[in-house]
Protein backbone atom coordinates (compact mmCIF):
# COMPACT_ATOMS: atom_id res chain seq x y z
CA UNK A 1 0.00 0.00 0.00
CA UNK A 2 1.26 3.60 -0.76
CA UNK A 3 2.01 6.06 1.81
CA UNK A 4 -1.02 8.21 1.47
CA UNK A 5 -0.78 11.92 1.20
CA UNK A 6 -3.92 14.60 1.31
CA UNK A 7 -2.51 16.39 -1.46
CA UNK A 8 -4.52 16.50 -5.20
CA UNK A 9 -1.24 15.59 -7.39
CA UNK A 10 1.42 13.20 -6.58
CA UNK A 11 5.42 14.19 -7.38
CA UNK A 12 6.47 10.69 -6.65
CA UNK A 13 4.98 7.25 -6.55
CA UNK A 14 7.00 4.36 -4.90
CA UNK A 15 5.10 0.84 -5.35
CA UNK A 16 6.47 -2.02 -3.71
CA UNK A 17 10.26 -1.15 -4.51
CA UNK A 18 12.90 -4.53 -3.71
CA UNK A 19 16.38 -3.92 -4.11
CA UNK A 20 19.15 -6.37 -4.51
CA UNK A 21 22.55 -6.85 -4.62
CA UNK A 22 24.80 -9.87 -5.92
CA UNK A 23 27.68 -10.42 -3.82
CA UNK A 24 30.27 -12.79 -3.54
CA UNK A 25 28.27 -14.09 -0.13
CA UNK A 26 25.12 -14.11 -1.98
CA UNK A 27 22.50 -12.24 -2.53
CA UNK A 28 21.50 -9.47 -0.25
CA UNK A 29 18.33 -7.25 0.00
CA UNK A 30 19.09 -3.79 0.65
CA UNK A 31 15.56 -2.33 0.05
CA UNK A 32 12.49 -4.79 0.90
CA UNK A 33 8.87 -3.63 -0.28
CA UNK A 34 9.10 0.49 -0.04
CA UNK A 35 6.00 2.30 -0.72
CA UNK A 36 5.64 5.99 -0.59
CA UNK A 37 3.89 9.13 -2.41
CA UNK A 38 5.05 12.31 -2.62
CA UNK A 39 3.04 15.62 -3.20
CA UNK A 40 3.73 18.39 -5.20
CA UNK A 41 5.66 21.23 -2.93
CA UNK A 42 5.58 18.53 -0.21
CA UNK A 43 9.53 17.58 2.24
CA UNK A 44 9.47 13.95 3.07
CA UNK A 45 12.25 12.83 5.18
CA UNK A 46 13.40 9.14 5.47
CA UNK A 47 15.49 8.81 9.24
CA UNK A 48 17.34 5.68 10.12
CA UNK A 49 20.80 4.22 11.40
CA UNK A 50 23.55 3.36 8.91
CA UNK A 51 22.96 0.89 6.80
CA UNK A 52 19.15 0.68 6.70
CA UNK A 53 18.87 1.37 2.92
CA UNK A 54 18.40 5.10 2.62
CA UNK A 55 21.15 5.82 0.48
CA UNK A 56 20.42 2.70 -1.93
CA UNK A 57 16.38 4.15 -2.27
CA UNK A 58 17.34 7.84 -3.28
CA UNK A 59 20.28 6.53 -5.44
CA UNK A 60 17.49 4.16 -6.93
CA UNK A 61 15.30 6.55 -7.48
CA UNK A 62 17.53 8.90 -9.62
CA UNK A 63 18.45 5.46 -12.07
CA UNK A 64 21.59 5.73 -10.01
CA UNK A 65 21.73 1.65 -8.96
CA UNK A 66 25.22 -0.57 -9.21
CA UNK A 67 25.73 -2.61 -12.26
CA UNK A 68 25.17 -5.64 -9.60
CA UNK A 69 22.04 -4.54 -8.50
CA UNK A 70 18.65 -5.14 -9.26
CA UNK A 71 14.83 -3.58 -8.83
CA UNK A 72 11.88 -5.00 -8.39
CA UNK A 73 8.40 -2.55 -8.43
CA UNK A 74 7.15 0.67 -9.94
CA UNK A 75 8.96 4.54 -9.57
CA UNK A 76 6.68 7.12 -11.19
CA UNK A 77 8.03 10.38 -10.97
CA UNK A 78 6.12 13.39 -12.10
CA UNK A 79 3.52 11.04 -12.99
CA UNK A 80 5.70 9.18 -15.70
CA UNK A 81 6.55 5.64 -15.02
CA UNK A 82 10.46 5.75 -15.58
CA UNK A 83 10.81 2.43 -16.89
CA UNK A 84 8.76 3.34 -20.04
CA UNK A 85 10.88 5.72 -20.78
CA UNK A 86 13.20 5.42 -24.01
CA UNK A 87 16.98 5.70 -24.03
CA UNK A 88 16.76 9.11 -25.36
CA UNK A 89 14.74 10.03 -22.41
CA UNK A 90 16.34 8.89 -20.20
CA UNK A 91 18.95 11.25 -21.08
CA UNK A 92 17.48 14.22 -20.27
CA UNK A 93 15.12 12.75 -17.23
CA UNK A 94 17.17 12.42 -14.44
CA UNK A 95 19.25 15.05 -13.65
CA UNK A 96 16.47 17.62 -15.12
CA UNK A 97 13.00 16.57 -13.87
CA UNK A 98 14.90 14.75 -10.65
CA UNK A 99 18.09 15.70 -9.32
CA UNK A 100 20.31 14.80 -6.05
CA UNK A 101 22.22 16.28 -3.81
CA UNK A 102 25.15 13.85 -2.43
CA UNK A 103 26.41 13.54 0.38
CA UNK A 104 30.00 14.36 0.84
CA UNK A 105 30.77 17.33 -1.59
CA UNK A 106 34.72 16.93 -2.06
CA UNK A 107 33.40 13.31 -3.91
CA UNK A 108 30.73 15.58 -5.72
CA UNK A 109 32.93 17.57 -6.91
CA UNK A 110 35.35 16.75 -9.34
CA UNK A 111 38.91 18.10 -7.82
CA UNK A 112 40.82 19.14 -11.02
CA UNK A 113 37.72 21.13 -12.80
CA UNK A 114 37.00 24.86 -11.71
CA UNK A 115 33.56 25.58 -10.57
CA UNK A 116 32.35 27.27 -13.50
CA UNK A 117 32.85 23.96 -15.90
CA UNK A 118 31.16 21.89 -13.27
CA UNK A 119 27.68 24.02 -13.04
CA UNK A 120 27.54 24.66 -16.83
CA UNK A 121 28.06 21.24 -18.56
CA UNK A 122 24.70 19.97 -17.35
CA UNK A 123 23.00 23.09 -18.53
CA UNK A 124 24.82 23.44 -21.71
CA UNK A 125 23.84 19.35 -22.11
CA UNK A 126 20.65 19.53 -21.29
CA UNK A 127 19.21 22.78 -21.87
CA UNK A 128 21.26 23.24 -25.53
CA UNK A 129 22.17 26.75 -24.06
CA UNK A 130 25.55 28.72 -25.15
CA UNK A 131 28.59 29.06 -23.26
CA UNK A 132 27.65 32.70 -22.25
CA UNK A 133 24.17 31.61 -20.95
CA UNK A 134 25.35 29.20 -19.09
CA UNK A 135 27.71 31.10 -17.52
CA UNK A 136 25.24 33.95 -16.52
CA UNK A 137 23.14 31.13 -15.55
CA UNK A 138 25.64 30.06 -12.97
CA UNK A 139 26.34 33.22 -11.36
CA UNK A 140 22.51 33.57 -10.63
CA UNK A 141 22.88 30.28 -9.41
CA UNK A 142 25.42 30.73 -6.84
CA UNK A 143 24.13 33.95 -5.62
CA UNK A 144 20.86 32.23 -5.05
CA UNK A 145 22.59 29.49 -2.98
CA UNK A 146 23.85 32.63 -0.68
CA UNK A 147 27.73 32.46 -2.14
CA UNK A 148 29.58 36.04 -1.90
CA UNK A 149 31.36 37.00 -5.41
CA UNK A 150 30.17 34.68 -7.54
CA UNK A 151 31.95 36.05 -10.33
CA UNK A 152 35.39 34.91 -8.51
CA UNK A 153 34.03 31.61 -7.08
CA UNK A 154 33.15 30.15 -10.90
CA UNK A 155 37.07 30.40 -11.65
CA UNK A 156 38.08 28.61 -8.47
CA UNK A 157 38.63 24.64 -7.52
CA UNK A 158 36.60 23.09 -5.24
CA UNK A 159 39.46 22.87 -2.94
CA UNK A 160 39.92 26.91 -2.48
CA UNK A 161 36.70 26.49 -0.60
CA UNK A 162 35.13 25.70 2.55
CA UNK A 163 33.36 22.78 3.12
CA UNK A 164 29.68 25.25 3.49
CA UNK A 165 30.55 26.42 0.13
CA UNK A 166 31.16 23.52 -1.57
CA UNK A 167 28.47 22.22 0.00
CA UNK A 168 26.30 24.90 -1.65
CA UNK A 169 28.33 24.82 -4.92
CA UNK A 170 26.55 21.57 -4.61
CA UNK A 171 23.08 22.46 -4.51
CA UNK A 172 23.80 24.77 -7.11
CA UNK A 173 24.51 22.16 -9.25
CA UNK A 174 21.85 19.81 -8.28
CA UNK A 175 18.94 22.89 -9.10
CA UNK A 176 20.50 24.02 -12.78
CA UNK A 177 18.62 22.51 -14.78
CA UNK A 178 15.24 23.20 -12.60
CA UNK A 179 14.38 20.18 -10.90
CA UNK A 180 10.40 19.22 -9.86
CA UNK A 181 12.09 16.93 -7.14
CA UNK A 182 15.08 17.36 -5.24
CA UNK A 183 16.29 14.23 -3.32
CA UNK A 184 18.94 15.37 -0.10
CA UNK A 185 21.10 12.29 0.60
CA UNK A 186 22.71 13.76 4.03
CA UNK A 187 23.31 16.80 2.61
CA UNK A 188 24.87 18.18 6.09
CA UNK A 189 27.50 15.21 6.54
CA UNK A 190 30.93 16.75 7.98
CA UNK A 191 29.88 20.17 8.38
CA UNK A 192 29.95 22.23 11.67
CA UNK A 193 26.22 22.98 13.50
CA UNK A 194 26.20 26.23 12.53
CA UNK A 195 26.79 25.22 9.20
CA UNK A 196 24.43 22.51 8.67
CA UNK A 197 21.09 24.91 10.26
CA UNK A 198 22.34 27.55 7.20
CA UNK A 199 22.33 24.56 4.43
CA UNK A 200 19.09 22.78 6.02
CA UNK A 201 17.64 26.89 5.65
CA UNK A 202 18.47 27.09 2.26
CA UNK A 203 17.24 23.73 0.96
CA UNK A 204 14.03 25.32 3.10
CA UNK A 205 14.32 28.41 1.36
CA UNK A 206 14.86 27.07 -2.03
CA UNK A 207 12.11 24.59 -1.72
CA UNK A 208 9.37 27.03 -0.98
CA UNK A 209 10.62 29.29 -3.79
CA UNK A 210 10.60 26.93 -6.76
CA UNK A 211 7.69 24.82 -5.32
CA UNK A 212 9.61 21.75 -5.53
CA UNK A 213 9.34 18.52 -3.51
CA UNK A 214 12.12 17.12 -1.85
CA UNK A 215 13.16 13.84 -0.31
CA UNK A 216 15.40 14.41 2.60
CA UNK A 217 18.06 11.78 3.79
CA UNK A 218 19.15 11.66 7.23
CA UNK A 219 20.04 9.80 10.39
CA UNK A 220 19.17 12.57 12.50
CA UNK A 221 15.64 12.64 13.64
CA UNK A 222 16.14 16.06 15.39
CA UNK A 223 16.68 17.68 11.10
CA UNK A 224 13.49 15.78 10.24
CA UNK A 225 11.65 17.25 13.04
CA UNK A 226 11.59 21.04 11.48
CA UNK A 227 12.11 20.28 7.84
CA UNK A 228 10.07 17.62 6.76
CA UNK A 229 5.74 17.50 6.58
CA UNK A 230 5.82 13.81 6.69
CA UNK A 231 8.28 11.46 8.03
CA UNK A 232 9.68 7.90 6.85
CA UNK A 233 11.49 5.71 9.33
CA UNK A 234 13.28 2.86 7.93
CA UNK A 235 14.92 0.02 9.00
CA UNK A 236 17.17 -3.29 7.18
CA UNK A 237 15.32 -1.83 4.19
CA UNK A 238 11.86 -1.65 5.46
CA UNK A 239 9.72 1.54 6.32
CA UNK A 240 9.03 0.62 10.18
CA UNK A 241 6.60 4.01 10.86
CA UNK A 242 5.85 6.23 8.40
CA UNK A 243 3.17 9.60 9.10
CA UNK A 244 2.86 12.88 9.42
CA UNK A 245 6.02 14.60 11.19
CA UNK A 246 4.31 16.04 14.14
CA UNK A 247 2.29 12.61 14.74
CA UNK A 248 5.65 10.65 14.59
CA UNK A 249 7.10 12.68 17.44
CA UNK A 250 3.98 13.14 19.85
CA UNK A 251 2.63 9.49 19.14
CA UNK A 252 5.41 7.69 17.88
CA UNK A 253 4.52 3.42 18.31
CA UNK A 254 7.29 1.76 16.51
CA UNK A 255 9.99 0.93 19.26
CA UNK A 256 12.81 1.51 16.61
CA UNK A 257 11.48 5.37 15.95
CA UNK A 258 11.23 5.53 20.36
CA UNK A 259 14.90 3.93 20.11
CA UNK A 260 16.19 6.64 18.00
CA UNK A 261 14.32 9.51 20.24
CA UNK A 262 16.20 8.29 23.06
CA UNK A 263 19.45 7.85 21.31
CA UNK A 264 19.29 12.03 20.91
CA UNK A 265 20.92 14.34 23.07
CA UNK A 266 18.64 16.21 25.30
CA UNK A 267 19.04 19.48 26.65
CA UNK A 268 17.12 19.26 29.74
CA UNK A 269 19.44 16.31 30.92
CA UNK A 270 21.38 16.68 33.77
CA UNK A 271 25.17 17.60 33.04
CA UNK A 272 27.57 14.33 32.34
CA UNK A 273 24.13 12.39 31.22
CA UNK A 274 25.18 9.35 29.46
CA UNK A 275 23.39 8.96 25.86
CA UNK A 276 21.57 5.63 25.74
CA UNK A 277 22.62 3.72 22.58
CA UNK A 278 20.13 1.17 20.63
CA UNK A 279 21.45 -2.28 21.83
CA UNK A 280 22.93 -5.26 19.67
CA UNK A 281 23.37 -4.51 15.76
CA UNK A 282 21.33 -4.14 13.21
CA UNK A 283 20.39 -7.79 10.88
CA UNK A 284 22.60 -9.42 8.41
CA UNK A 285 21.11 -8.88 4.90
CA UNK A 286 22.43 -11.41 3.49
CA UNK A 287 20.23 -13.94 5.85
CA UNK A 288 17.23 -11.43 7.22
CA UNK A 289 15.51 -12.83 10.18
CA UNK A 290 12.21 -14.90 9.64
CA UNK A 291 10.36 -12.31 11.34
CA UNK A 292 10.92 -8.49 12.36
CA UNK A 293 14.09 -7.06 11.34
CA UNK A 294 14.56 -5.25 14.76
CA UNK A 295 13.12 -7.54 17.09
CA UNK A 296 16.67 -8.65 18.07
CA UNK A 297 17.26 -5.13 19.62
CA UNK A 298 13.39 -4.76 20.82
CA UNK A 299 12.58 -4.11 24.54
CA UNK A 300 9.02 -5.38 23.23
CA UNK A 301 9.74 -8.46 21.08
CA UNK A 302 7.44 -11.06 21.49
CA UNK A 303 7.86 -14.65 20.31
CA UNK A 304 5.37 -13.51 17.49
CA UNK A 305 7.68 -11.04 16.26
CA UNK A 306 10.40 -13.60 15.65
CA UNK A 307 8.29 -15.44 13.62
CA UNK A 308 6.47 -13.34 11.20
CA UNK A 309 6.99 -9.83 9.58
CA UNK A 310 4.78 -7.47 11.10
CA UNK A 311 3.01 -5.51 8.13
CA UNK A 312 2.92 -1.66 8.19
CA UNK A 313 -0.47 -0.89 8.83
CA UNK A 314 -2.37 1.40 11.73
CA UNK A 315 -4.74 3.64 13.30
CA UNK A 316 -5.03 5.94 10.54
CA UNK A 317 -4.05 6.54 7.01
CA UNK A 318 -1.39 9.17 7.49
CA UNK A 319 0.19 7.32 10.60
CA UNK A 320 1.47 3.84 10.04
CA UNK A 321 3.46 1.09 11.79
CA UNK A 322 5.30 -2.10 11.63
CA UNK A 323 4.64 -3.71 15.00
CA UNK A 324 3.03 -6.38 16.91
CA UNK A 325 3.35 -4.58 20.10
CA UNK A 326 3.34 -0.63 19.32
CA UNK A 327 4.59 1.79 21.84
CA UNK A 328 1.46 3.76 24.45
CA UNK A 329 -1.09 0.84 23.82
CA UNK A 330 -2.19 -1.96 25.86
CA UNK A 331 -0.19 -4.62 23.87
CA UNK A 332 2.89 -2.64 23.97
CA UNK A 333 2.49 -2.31 27.54
CA UNK A 334 2.21 -5.99 28.35
CA UNK A 335 5.01 -7.13 25.74
CA UNK A 336 7.42 -4.82 27.67
CA UNK A 337 6.21 -5.97 31.20
CA UNK A 338 6.35 -9.86 30.15
CA UNK A 339 9.76 -9.12 28.68
CA UNK A 340 11.07 -7.51 31.90
CA UNK A 341 9.49 -9.86 34.05
CA UNK A 342 11.67 -12.87 32.04
CA UNK A 343 14.64 -10.67 32.34
CA UNK A 344 15.10 -11.05 28.69
CA UNK A 345 12.99 -9.83 25.66
CA UNK A 346 11.79 -13.23 22.99
CA UNK A 347 15.21 -12.98 21.00
CA UNK A 348 17.23 -12.97 24.55
CA UNK A 349 18.47 -9.61 24.66
CA UNK A 350 19.27 -8.96 28.24
CA UNK A 351 16.37 -6.23 29.42
CA UNK A 352 19.31 -4.66 31.77
CA UNK A 353 20.66 -3.59 27.63
CA UNK A 354 17.90 -1.52 28.07
CA UNK A 355 16.57 -0.73 31.05
CA UNK A 356 18.50 2.69 31.24
CA UNK A 357 15.57 3.57 28.73
CA UNK A 358 12.99 2.82 31.04
CA UNK A 359 14.05 5.07 33.92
Amino acid sequence: MTDSTSATSSMLQVEDLAVEFATPAGRLRAVDGVSLELAEGESYAIVGESGSGKSVFARTLINLLAGNGTRTGSIKIGGRDIDTLTKAERKHFFGVEVAMVFQDPMTSLNPVKRIDAQLTEAMRYHLNISKREATERAVALLKQVHIPSPEQRLRQYPHELSGGMRQRVVIAMALACEPRLLIADEPTTALDVTVQKSILDLLDELRTERKMSMILITHDLGVARGRADRVGVMYAGRLMEVGRTDRIFSDMRHPYTQALLDSIPNPTMPSHSRLQPIPGRPPNLLDPPQGCAFAARCRHARPDCLNTKPPLDGDSADHRFACFHPVGTADGDAALAANLADGENAAGLPMTDVIGELV
